[in-house]
C-alpha cells in the first residue's frame, strides 16, 4: 500500500467515525434543544447561502428548500467544484427522492458514511435530519481539512483559536460553546489578523452583546463572512450550540488562511535567518580566535629561535625558568585553543552542511591547515630550545668553575714567581767564599728542582686556558693574555736559570768544599715542601660533580691520600733529623753556622708549619666532601621521587588513550551511551590533572637543583606534557565527533541502526584502528555498500570527503558524505517560496513588507543584505529576495 493510499484510508476511517459520532448525537427519538435548533437553523442557512450566492441563488427555509434536492445538489457542486449527475426535473415524490439520493451518494463518495439519514426524511422536511445532513456537509467540506500540528477537524480548529487568542486579556478558549458567549474571543481573532478593524482595548467584558455584534458587523462588512448567529440567542442560552459556533468560527479560519500562510512563511524565514546569523557569529568567533592564536605563535617563534647565549649561568637559568613557564603556563591554554578551533571548524561545517549552506572558507592565512602548519613550526623551533639552554647552563657552569680555578692557580703561580727573575739575575757568587759558592750551586740545583716541579702547574694553567677557549668563555682574550704572559715569563726564567747555572759551574771549579748536610737537608726539604704545597692545593681544589658516583670517587681518592700521611710524616721527621745532625756537628766541632741554610730558604719551622696546615686541612676536606655527598643523595631522592610518579602517570595516560580509541570505534550501544562513557573519561582525566601538577612540582625541584638526567625512568616531563596534551585533545575531539554524529543523525533522520551499520562498515576496513581510512580502504568500503565507482566518480567523492588533501578519510567525513547524498536539495527553493508568499507573489519584496512580516532583528538582517530590485514597475524600497536566497545557499542560479 502506498503512503497516499494509507493516508486516504486513514482519512476515510476518521471521517466515518466523525460522522457516526455526529449521527449518534441526533438519534431519531431524541428531541433537539429548541435554542440549539434555532441557532443551527440560522447558522446553517447563512453558511449555505454564503456558498449558494456564488451560483446566484439562496434558501429561505432550510428544511423546505432542500426537499426537492435541486438546491442541495447545487450546493454540493459549488463547495466541491465537481459536477453531480443531472437532476430529475419532475415534481413527483420519487423525483425528489432520486435527486436527494444523488446528493447523498455524492457525500458518501467523499468517504462519509451517513448514519440514520435517508432521502425520505429530507424530502418530508424532517428538521432534525436536514440539520444533521447540513452539519455533515460542513464537517466534510469546511472543517475537515483544518490541520494544526498533526491534529485535525475540531481539535485542530480549537488549537488554532487558542494560539491566536492566547495573549489577549479576558480570553480563554477551551471549547466551542461558552468560551464564545462574551464576544471577546471573536473580536480577538479579528484583531489578531486585522488590528485596523477593531480597537480591542475599548471592549468591555460586561458587554457581551455589544462585543458579539461588533464582531458580526466587522466580519460581514470587511471579511465577507455573513452574519450566521444572533447575539441575544448566544448570550441568553446557557450553552450555545457547538455546531453553530464551529461553523461560524471555521469561516474565520478560511478567511485568514492567506495570513496563516504568510505567518508560516515568515516563521520559516526566521528560522533560516537565525541559523545563518548563528553561523556568521561562529565564523566571526573562529576568525578572531584564529587571529589571536596565530599572532601569539608569530610573537613566540622569534623568542624560541633566539639562541644568543648569556654570559652568566644565572641569566641562562632564568631563560630555562622562562621556558618552563612557557610550557607549563602559557602554551597549554593555546593548545586547548588550537583544539577548540579544530572542533569549532568541524562543528560549523556540520551545521552549514545540515542547513544546506555553502562550506565555510576562513580568510586567507586562517585556514585550519594554516594554524596546524604554524603550530608545527612552533613545535619544531621549540624542540631544540630546552636542550640548547641546558647545554649552555652546563657549559657556563663548567666555564665559571674553570675561570675560578684558573685564577686560583694563577695566584699560586704568581706568588711563586714573584722575585724569581731578580734572584736569578744576582751576581752574589763573584765575591764570596768557596763554601758560599758551593752553597749557591746547590741552592740553584734546588731551585731547578723547584722550577721543574712548578712546570706541572703552568701546564695545568695552559690546559685550563685552552678549555676556556674551547668553551667560548666571554673573557677568553684576558685569559689568553694572562696565559701568554706566564709562558713568556717561564721562558725567561728558564733562560735565566740556565745562565746562572753556567756561571755557578764556572765558579765551582774554584770552590771545593760544600756543606753536605745543608745540601742534603735542602734536597729533602724541597720535595717535601712541594709535596705539602701540592697536598694543600689538592685539599683546597674545587670540584664539580653531578652524581653520587662522582663524589664517591673523590671521597675514595681523599681516603687514599690520608693513607699516605704516615709515610709523609716519616719523611718530615727524617728531614728534620738532618737539620738536627747539622746542629749536633756544629756544636760538636764548634763550627759557627751561618744564620740560614745556604742551600734553601726553607727552615724546619717552615716545614713544620706547612705540615700542620696539611694536617688541619684534611678534616675540612672531609666535611666538604660529605656535604656534597648529602646534596647528591638529596638529588638522587628527587630523581627517584619523580621517576616513581612518572612511571605511573605515563602508562596511565597510554592506557586511557587506548580505551578512548576503543570507545570511538566500538559500535556497541547508542551514541548517547558512547557519549556518557566519554564524559566519564573526560571527568576522570580532568580529576587526574592534579597528578600531572604534582609531577610538575617535582620536575621544578629537580630543575632548580640542576638535575637534567634521570636513570630511573624513561619518561621526561616533556614526554608527559606532550602525552597529556594529546590525551586531553583526543577526548575533546572524540566527544565533539560523537556530538556531530548525534547532530547528523537527528538532523538527517538517520536511525541508530543505520549509524551502527555505517560504523561497522567503516571499522571493517579500518585495519589499523586509528579512526581513518586510506584511499584503497575507502574505495573498498564504498564498493561494499553498493557504490559503482569509476575513476572519475571516485575522484569526485574523495574531493568531498578529503577537502584538505590529507590522504585519509575520517568517520565524520564518511557520515557527512552518506547523509549529503540523500539530503534534500530544495532548501533554497523553500525559503524563496516563503519570501514569495510574504511578497504577495511579486518577484521583489519591499522594506515595509519585511518589517511588517518579520521580527525586527530578522527584518533588519534581510534589509542590510538584500540588493535593490531595479525595475520601472518596482517602488524605490523594492529588494531582490531571489538573489539573497541564492547567496544564502551558495548557489549561482536557482
Amino acid at each position: 500500500m502506498t503512503a497516499l493510499e494509507a493516508q486516504h484510508t486513514m482519512y476515510t476511517t476518521y471521517l466515518t467515525e466523525e460522522c457516526m459520532t455526529q449521527a449518534n448525537e441526533w438519534e431519531r427519538d431524541l428531541p433537539l434543544d429548541p435554542g440549539w435548533e434555532k441557532q443551527q437553523r440560522e447558522t446553517f442557512t447563512a453558511w449555505c447561502n454564503s456558498h449558494l450566492r456564488r451560483a446566484g441563488t439562496q434558501i429561505e427555509n432550510i428544511e423546505q428548500d432542500f426537499r426537492n434536492g435541486l438546491k442541495l445538489m447545487l450546493l454540493l457542486e459549488v463547495i466541491s467544484g465537481e459536477r453531480l449527475p443531472r437532476p430529475d426535473r419532475g415534481k413527483m415524490r420519487f423525483h425528489r427522492i432520486a435527486n436527494v439520493n444523488k446528493a447523498l451518494d455524492f457525500i458518501c463518495s467523499k468517504g462519509v458514511k451517513l448514519v440514520s439519514i435517508g432521502a425520505e426524511e429530507i424530502v418530508d422536511g424532517n428538521v432534525k435530519m436536514t440539520l444533521g445532513m447540513i452539519w455533515t456537509i460542513i464537517l466534510r467540506f469546511a472543517i475537515q481539512d483544518i490541520s494544526v500540528e498533526e491534529t485535525s477537524a475540531k481539535d485542530g480548529l480549537l488549537l488554532w483559536c487558542q494560539r491566536k487568542t492566547a495573549t489577549y486579556r479576558n480570553v480563554n478558549v477551551q471549547n466551542f460553546h461558552i468560551s464564545w458567549k462574551d464576544g471577546l474571543a471573536l473580536c480577538a481573532l479579528i484583531h489578531r489578523h486585522r488590528p485596523d478593524l477593531i480597537d480591542y482595548s475599548r471592549l468591555r467584558e460586561d458587554d457581551p452583546i455589544g462585543n458579539l455584534n461588533t464582531a458580526f458587523e466587522v466580519a460581514e462588512k470587511f471579511l465577507d463572512i455573513p452574519r450566521m448567529l444572533d447575539a441575544e440567542d448566544i448570550v441568553n442560552t446557557p450553552k450555545p450550540d457547538e455546531r453553530a459556533i464551529m461553523t461560524y468560527v471555521s469561516c474565520f479560519y478560511h478567511a485568514f488562511s492567506g495570513a496563516e500562510q504568510a505567518e508560516t512563511a515568515a516563521s520559516r524565514i526566521c528560522k533560516v535567518l537565525a541559523v545563518n546569523q548563528e553561523n556568521e557569529r561562529l565564523m566571526e568567533a573562529y576568525e578572531k580566535l584564529a587571529s589571536k592564536l596565530l599572532e601569539w605563535i608569530r610573537r613566540t617563534v622569534p623568542w624560541l629561535e633566539n639562541r644568543a647565549s648569556e654570559r652568566s649561568m644565572s641569566a641562562m637559568q632564568q631563560k630555562l625558568e622562562d621556558f618552563r613557564d612557557y610550557r607549563r603556563i602559557h602554551k597549554p591554554p593555546r593548545a586547548l585553543e588550537k583544539c577548540q578551533l579544530q572542533i569549532s571548524f568541524n562543528t560549523l561545517q556540520t551545521r552549514l552542511q545540515l542547513s544546506n549552506r555553502p562550506t565555510f572558507m576562513p580568510s586567507e592565512g586562517r585556514m585550519v591547515s594554516d594554524i596546524t602548519n604554524a603550530w608545527t613550526g612552533l613545535e619544531q623551533v621549540e624542540k631544540g630550545y630546552e636542550e640548547w639552554v641546558v647545554t649552555e647552563i652546563r657549559r657556563l657552569e663548567r666555564v665559571e668553575h674553570l675561570a675560578k680555578k684558573f685564577k686560583q692557580k694563577c695566584s699560586l703561580h704568581e706568588a711563586w714567581t714573584t722575585g724569581k727573575e731578580e734572584l736569578l739575575a744576582q751576581r752574589d757568587f763573584e765575591d764570596t767564599s768557596l763554601t758560599k759558592v758551593h752553597s749557591l750551586i746547590k741552592k740553584h740545583q734546588a731551585f731547578e728542582n723547584d722550577l721543574t716541579a712548578h712546570q706541572d702547574r703552568l701546564e695545568q694553567i695552559a690546559a685550563i686556558a685552552q678549555e676556556l677557549n674551547e668553551l667560548d668563555y666571554y673573557d677568553a682574550s684576558a685569559i689568553n693574555a694572562f696565559c701568554q704572559g706566564w709562558c713568556d715569563q717561564w721562558d725567561t726564567l728558564g733562560a735565566l736559570t740556565q745562565k746562572r747555572r753556567d756561571s755557578l759551574e764556572r765558579t765551582e771549579k774554584l770552590w771545593e768544599t760544600i756543606g753536605q748536610l745543608y745540601l742534603e737537608f735542602a734536597k729533602r726539604a724541597a720535595p717535601f715542601n712541594n709535596w705539602t704545597e701540592g697536598a694543600m692545593e689538592d685539599l683546597q681544589d674545587m670540584f664539580l660533580v653531578h652524581s653520587i658516583e662522582e663524589i664517591q670517587i673523590l671521597i675514595t681518592a681523599h681516603d687514599q691520600f690520608k693513607l699516605t700521611l704516615p709515610e709523609a710524616d716519616k719523611e718530615r721527621i727524617a728531614t728534620m733529623g738532618i737539620h738536627d745532625e747539622i746542629l749536633r756537628i756544629a756544636q760538636t766541632y764548634g763550627i759557627k753556622l751561618p744564620g740560614t741554610n745556604p742551600y734553601t730558604h726553607l727552615t724546619p719551622q717552615d716545614l713544620g708549619n706547612k705540615w700542620e696546615a696539611v694536617r688541619l686541612q684534611v678534616p675540612y676536606r672531609d666535611q666538604v666532601l660529605q656535604e656534597e655527598m648529602v646534596r647528591q643523595q638529596a638529588n638522587e631522592r628527587l630523581r627517584c621521587q619523580f621517576a616513581a610518579q612518572a612511571n605511573v602517570i605515563g602508562p596511565w595516560i597510554q592506557t586511557k588513550m587506548e580505551e578512548i580509541v576503543h570507545i570511538s570505534v566500538d559500535i556497541a550501544g547508542s551514541l548517547e551511551e558512547q557519549m556518557n562513557s566519554l564524559k566519564q573519561y573526560e571527568h576522570s582525566i580532568i580529576t587526574y590533572k592534579s597528578n600531572i601538577d604534582n609531577l610538575e612540582g617535582d620536575h621544578q625541584l629537580s630543575q632548580r637543583s640542576l638535575i637534567f638526567d634521570n636513570k630511573h625512568t624513561n619518561y621526561t616531563m616533556e614526554h608527559v606534557r606532550v602525552a597529556w596534551e594529546q590525551l586531553f585533545s583526543t577526548i575533546i575531539r572524540t566527544i565533539s565527533e560523537i556530538e556531530n554524529q548525534i547532530l547528523t543523525r537527528d538532523a538527517k533522520g538517520i536511525s541508530q541502526e543505520q549509524l551502527n551499520d555505517f560504523r561497522a562498515s567503516f571499522n571493517h576496513f579500518d585495519k589499523k584502528r586509528n579512526g581513518v581510512l586510506g584511499p584503497d580502504d575507502f574505495r573498498a568500503c564504498l564498493i561494499s555498500m553498493g557504490y559503482e565507482l569509476g575513476e572519475v566518480e571516485f575522484a569526485r567523492i574523495v574531493a568531498l570527503v578529503d577537502t584538505n588533501s590529507t590522504g585519509v578519510v575520517t568517520f565524520q567525513a564518511f557520515i557527512d558524505f552518506l547523509t549529503q547524498e540523500a539530503a534534500e536539495t530544495d532548501m533554497a527553493e523553500q525559503v524563496m517560496a516563503s519570501f514569495k508568499i510574504l511578497a504577495s507573489d511579486k518577484v521583489y519584496i519591499t522594506v515595509d513588507e519585511l518589517r511588517r512580516e518579520l521580527p525586527p532583528e530578522q527584518a533588519e538582517y534581510c534589509i542590510s543584505r538584500m540588493t535593490k530590485y531595479i525595475s520601472r514597475d518596482a517602488p524605490p524600497s523594492a529588494l531582490d529576495y531571489m538573489s539573497f536566497c541564492s547567496a544564502l545557499y551558495g548557489q549561482s542560479d536557482l
